[in-house]
C-alpha cells in the first residue's frame, strides 16, 4: 500500500510538471493575431526576453522598428502585457506553446477587448504563396483612401521587396502608417503592423502591373483602397492645411504645465526667441515619432535662442489623467521642454484653446513662431521614420526653416 501511495505521488507530481512546463512561456519569438474587422485577423510578430519565472520584456517587430514593451508579468499562466505607452494591455492565457486573450484599451471603460492569439516558434508573418503574384510592388505609388461616403483622400505608398518579404508604409497628410510588413499572395500583397495602438492589416490584388486594389482593416471599420504607381506621387503641402484667420498673426494661449504652473508665450523664457509650438496627444503614434525626433533636437538646439511647447489634448478631460500619461511621455523620451495640457482630444477643444487656427485638422500639427511672437508658418501631420527619404526631407526643410527664422 505504501509503494503505490508513493507510485502515486510521483505520478502526481510529474503529472504537475508536464502541466507547468507546458503552460511556460517561452522565450523566442511568436507569432500574434489580433482580430480586426471583417472578421480577418493581423499578425504581426513579438519576442519574448524572460528574466526568471515569473516576468519578461516583449519586442513588437515590424520591419525594422523594434517596440520594447517592459513590466510584462506571468503568473501561473496568466499573461499580462503593459503597453504604457497607449494605456493599454495584452491578457492571456499559456497554455502549450499558445497564449488567448485580449488586447484591452484601459482608458475605455469596461473595455470588451479584441481577440489576441498567439503561436510560439513561428516566425513567418504571413505563409508564402505557393505561386506568388508576379508583379512588384516595389517603388512609389499614389494611393486612393474611399470612404463608404464617397468621400476620397489622396495619398502616397511607398514599398520594397527583399528576400520576398515586403515593407514599407503609405504617408497621408496626417501622418503615416508607420512600419508595414508583409508578403505576396497569389493575387497581391498583404502587409501588417502592430506597435501596440491599433492594429493594421492590408490586403492587395494587383489589377496590372501598374495598379492594385484593396482594403484597409482596422478594429473601427474597413476602407477600401487603390493605388497606381507614380514615381513623382506627392502628398498636398503640409504648410498648406492649417493656418492662421484672418486677421491674426499671433497665439494667444495659457496653461498648465504638469506642476500646474500656468505657461504663456508672453512668459520671459519666450520672448524674442524662436518657438515652436506642437499639438500632440500621448495616444498618437505619429506624434510620439515627432516627440523622438524634437526631444534630442531641443537638447543640441536650446542653446540657439530656440524654444518648444508641446499642447496635448488627451483621451479625457482629467489633470489628473493627463498628469499621468503626459508625465509618462516625458520621461520615454527624456523630453526636456514643456508639455501642457489642452484639454481632452476633438478638433473643437483644439480651437478652443487656440481659436486663431483655421481648418485645424490633425496630430501633430506643429507652429512655427519667429522672434516677434508672429507665427511663421504651420505644418500638419508627421511622416516619420518608416517612410525614409520623406523623414530625411522634412528633417531638412524643418532644420532650414528654424535656421532661417534664428538668422532674421
Amino acid at each position: 500500500m505504501k509503494n503505490l501511495r508513493l507510485l502515486l505521488l510521483i505520478l502526481l507530481i510529474a503529472g504537475i510538471s508536464s502541466c507547468e512546463k507546458k503552460n511556460e512561456l517561452q522565450s523566442g519569438i511568436w507569432r500574434g493575431e489580433l482580430a480586426v474587422s471583417g472578421d480577418r485577423k493581423a499578425p504581426f510578430l513579438f519576442e519574448v526576453e524572460k528574466h526568471g519565472a515569473d516576468s519578461a520584456t516583449v519586442t513588437l517587430l515590424n520591419g525594422e522598428e523594434r517596440v520594447e514593451l517592459t513590466g510584462v508579468t506571468f503568473h501561473g499562466d496568466t499573461l499580462i502585457i503593459p503597453i504604457v505607452a497607449y494605456d493599454a494591455e495584452i491578457r492571456g492565457f499559456v497554455t502549450n506553446d499558445r497564449i488567448e486573450g485580449k488586447f484591452i484599451k484601459n482608458y475605455i471603460e469596461n473595455d470588451p477587448g479584441v481577440s489576441f492569439t498567439a503561436v510560439y516558434g513561428v516566425e513567418e508573418r504571413f505563409k508564402p504563396a505557393a505561386q506568388p503574384a508576379t508583379q512588384q510592388i516595389d517603388g512609389k505609388w499614389e494611393v486612393l483612401f474611399l470612404s463608404e461616403e464617397g468621400d476620397t483622400t489622396r495619398n502616397v505608398g511607398i514599398f520594397k521587396t527583399d528576400g520576398g518579404i515586403v515593407t514599407g508604409s503609405i504617408l497621408t497628410n496626417s501622418g503615416d502608417l508607420r512600419f508595414l510588413e508583409g508578403a505576396y499572395t497569389d493575387q497581391g500583397v498583404q502587409l501588417s503592423a502592430f506597435s501596440g495602438l491599433s492594429p493594421y492589416f492590408i490586403d492587395l490584388a494587383f489589377t496590372d502591373d501598374t495598379l492594385f486594389e484593396g482594403t484597409f482593416y482596422t478594429t473601427h471599420g474597413t476602407t477600401r483602397l487603390s493605388g497606381r504607381k507614380n514615381d513623382a506621387a506627392v502628398l498636398a503641402d503640409a504648410y498648406s492645411l492649417t493656418g492662421l484667420k484672418e486677421g491674426y498673426e499671433t497665439l494667444s494661449f495659457t496653461l498648465p504645465d504638469l506642476e500646474g504652473n500656468r505657461v504663456s508665450l508672453s512668459d520671459e523664457r519666450y520672448r524674442g526667441k524662436v518657438v515652436i509650438v506642437s499639438i500632440l496627444g500621448s495616444w498618437c503614434p505619429n506624434c510620439l515619432d515627432e516627440m523622438a525626433f524634437l526631444a534630442p533636437w531641443y537638447d543640441a538646439n536650446k542653446d540657439r535662442g530656440v524654444e518648444i511647447i508641446g499642447i496635448a489634448f488627451e483621451r479625457k478631460d482629467d489633470e489628473a489623467y493627463a498628469k499621468k500619461t503626459i508625465s509618462r511621455l516625458k520621461e520615454r523620451y527624456h523630453t526636456g521642454y514643456p508639455i501642457l495640457f489642452g484639454g481632452a482630444v476633438g478638433k473643437e477643444n483644439v480651437t478652443g484653446v487656440l481659436p486663431e487656427l483655421d481648418n485645424f485638422s490633425g496630430y501633430p500639427t506643429t507652429i512655427f513662431i519667429d522672434k516677434q511672437g508672429k507665427v511663421r508658418k504651420i505644418h500638419t501631420g508627421f511622416n516619420g521614420p518608416a517612410t525614409g527619404l520623406f523623414y530625411t526631407e522634412f528633417i531638412e526643410d524643418f532644420n532650414a526653416l528654424v535656421d532661417s527664422l534664428l538668422t532674421e
